[in-house]
């Protein structure tokens, strides 16, 4: 943060300096390509991915233990670098056991992730050997996430591993009995055999039987302090402690400087004769060693002062299509979280019509289903129209603009996601007057309460959810009006920033700083006494403008390739019938009709943003995307809020006239039967 008092010269010194930094990052960047997850080939985590992870889970000779994780969670980026010294601690540990990682952000392990019920990030999970079928897997719930503890939990898992579930590779990690350790005494033998004395809680001998596991010509046993009598008689004193028995009968205690396992396990590996087996002796690995290098996305020129609608709709598409997928059945508080959640999104989400029509019909599907459990593939399916409902569409793909990052793992979807939180607060004071939960206190709370509830069921990140719940229940109850909610937001925001300053999450293009700076809004900032002061009446005037409809860019959007679509197409149409008509009489000063997807006018239902000849030419497209044959068989129409087709109408109307003349007939049968049984058995009177 600069301080507003401090010179021109200075902030451009500052700004040079950051711009070459920043040039230097993505010459570096372009010339080596970038990582598409936080490992790459040079580490020794095995990453997986969606087409082959299941078949090699289920029938894999080793044990696994996996991280899902994703690459926008700070708290896994922060987390790698441990994860990666894990595997790279354990690689000769692979034929019992693997480490391995999978990224949930890529698009093409959504699906997969979501079979395996990963709701947050990161989860460790553990998977048997040679299951022979798809599972799960057992989750991680240890004291902490230190490389110690992993390594621990990693030999638990084998030990308490049983037939036909263990390793075949696997050596034996029990305590050795003391009459197989006495009986080498005085033999010659082929190879060392190491005897690692220690407590019955303690993991050097394990964790050494597990290092050595694929040398030649050495044996490594474990035996615990309880046999005294095996202790005295090879005169083992304290523990741990290693003792050697060699090829030519000889043996003794090992000295090392200190007694831990990295000191015994290099002295071991380094005695003649004991030598890594070769490659081709191991099992085959289950992936080649190569480095997962990207080509690097085109940078969008964009800026800053802008909010784009790109990241919007981004967000949106993340919420609901990957956020939501793992989270099978949704009920509960759950439930209920999301309808609040969508009932906020469809009354202050300022999206064009298309995505707020979307929203709406979502949210009135949602809320009059009378059911306590909604699967969420039927929430999907609503999401991507398969209902060909006219006038919807919300982009499939991810597109950040505002929120990019000079890597794949920076900034993203939790940037959008602020901005969105942000978005709503500022709408909604725009019109206090809307009621936006029915049958709710719709006090200044009302959005701030529904951001909480979402990040505490859906978003991925536990960590980042756990501290905004800490900082929810710290102050939210304060807030009394819909500026203080704005503010709130603002403030809490902030605080996340300067607490990530610094963490290997930052992205070194956009330094983590108080916002908004001083060259962003110079009149936000002040000096009393030396000390850096916020002017919050004009830092609420600058989020009103800043979030306000009129600062959406719609540049690079999904709405704006559809208009572009749409008008192409109708320039092709015209082009069509010119020929066919000959060309058209036009006056010099005429031009050819553009659109500028900029300018987009203010609707007066909720703010929404919404240009009426737009929403028709993306209406015209979408239908004309649709085959030949439907559209000349179907063609949809608007019937109460709900999209029907002609043809479903005209069957309507058949079956209405069918029905009719059924019954008509069926009475008139029933009079003419009642008219001869009458006849029949009436008697004339005497």
């Amino acid at each position: 943060m600069v301080a507003p008092g401090r010179g021109k010269c200075s902030s451009s010194r500052a700004l040079l300096a950051l711009t070459a930094a920043a040039l230097t990052l993505l010459g570096q960047m372009l010339r080596h390509g970038h990582a598409a997850s936080l490992y790459g080939g040079e580490d020794e985590v095995v990453i997986l991915e969606a087409q082959a992870v299941k078949a090699l889970l289920a029938n894999s000779p080793s044990a696994w233990v996996v991280e899902f994780y994703s690459s926008w969670c700070g708290h896994c980026v922060s987390f790698a670098p441990t994860w990666r010294t894990l595997a790279r601690d354990v690689r000769d540990w692979e034929l019992a056991i693997r480490v391995g990682a999978m990224d949930c952000a890529e698009e093409k392990n959504f699906a997969t992730c979501a079979d395996y019920g990963i709701h947050f990030y990161p989860t460790f999970r553990y998977f048997k050997a040679l299951v022979g079928q798809f599972t799960t897997g057992e989750d991680y719930y240890g004291p902490n996430k230190e490389l110690q503890t992993f390594r621990h939990i990693m030999i638990d898992f084998l030990q308490n591993s049983t037939y036909p579930n263990k390793p075949p590779a696997c050596p034996v990690l029990e305590p050795a009995s003391s009459f197989s350790i006495l009986s080498d005494l005085g033999k010659h033998q082929k190879h060392y055999t190491a005897v690692i004395f220690e407590t019955a809680s303690s993991y050097v001998g394990r964790e050494v039987i597990l290092d050595l596991m694929q040398y030649e010509n050495i044996v490594v046993k474990r035996a615990v302090n309880t046999d005294e009598k095996l202790m005295v008689k090879l005169n083992i004193t304290s523990v741990p402690s290693c003792y050697l028995f060699h090829p030519n009968a000889s043996r003794g205690l090992i000295y090392t400087q200190k007694s831990l396992r990295p000191f015994y396990t290099s002295y071991l590996k380094s005695l003649p004769g004991v030598t890594k087996r070769l490659p081709f002796q191991n099992v085959v690995s289950v992936r080649p060693k190569e480095d997962t290098i990207a080509a690097l996305k085109p940078w969008k020129d964009n800026d800053q002062g802008k909010v784009y609608f790109a990241d919007l709709e981004s967000s949106l598409h993340y919420l609901l299509r990957v956020e939501l997928a793992s989270h099978k059945i949704l009920e509960g508080p759950e439930l209920t979280s999301l309808k609040d959640l969508i009932t906020v999104l469809s009354k202050l989400f300022p999206g064009p019509q298309p995505v707020v029509k979307l929203l709406e019909t979502l949210q009135e599907w949602l809320v009059s289903l009378p059911l306590d459990k909604i699967p969420y593939d039927a929430i999907l399916d609503l999401v991507n129209n398969k209902m060909r409902i006219s006038g919807m569409f919300l982009r499939n793909t991810v597109e950040w603009v505002g929120c990019q990052g000079s890597q794949p793992q920076y900034r993203g979807y939790p940037c959008s996601l602020w901005t969105l939180f942000h978005i709503l607060t500022v709408h909604a004071e725009t019109r206090p007057e809307m009621q936006i939960l029915a049958g709710f206190d719709n006090g200044p709370q009302v959005v701030l309460q529904v951001i909480r509830r979402y990040i505490h069921h859906f978003f991925g990140c536990r960590d980042c959810a756990q501290h905004f719940e800490e900082m929810a229940r710290e102050s939210m109850d304060e807030v009394q009006t819909l500026d203080g909610a704005i503010l709130w937001l603002w403030k809490k925001h902030n605080e996340v920033n300067i607490r990530l300053a610094g963490a290997p999450s930052e992205d070194p293009m956009f330094p983590k700083v108080a916002w908004p700076t001083a060259d962003g809004c110079p009149v936000c900032h002040e000096e009393i006494k030396g000390l850096h002061t916020w002017k919050e009446e004009e830092v609420l005037r600058f989020l009103k403008s800043h979030y306000s409809v009129d600062n959406i860019s719609y540049k690079y959007s999904g709405y704006e390739s559809q208009i572009h679509k749409a008008v192409n197409e109708v320039v092709k149409d015209n082009g069509k019938k010119g020929k066919e008509q000959g060309p058209p009489k036009l006056m010099h000063s005429q031009k050819e009709p553009t659109i500028d997807a900029q300018n987009i006018d203010q609707n007066s239902r909720n703010g929404a943003l919404v240009k009426r000849e737009r929403t028709d030419l993306l209406d015209q497209n979408m239908k004309r995307q649709e085959p030949d044959s439907y559209r000349k068989e179907v063609k949809h129409i608007s019937f109460l809020g709900v999209g029907f087709s002609r043809m479903d109408m005209s069957l309507c109307i058949l079956l209405y006239a069918a029905s009719s003349f059924f019954l008509m007939i069926m009475y008139f049968y029933f009079q003419m039967r009642s008219k001869r049984w009458k006849t029949k058995y009436t008697r004339p009177c005497v």
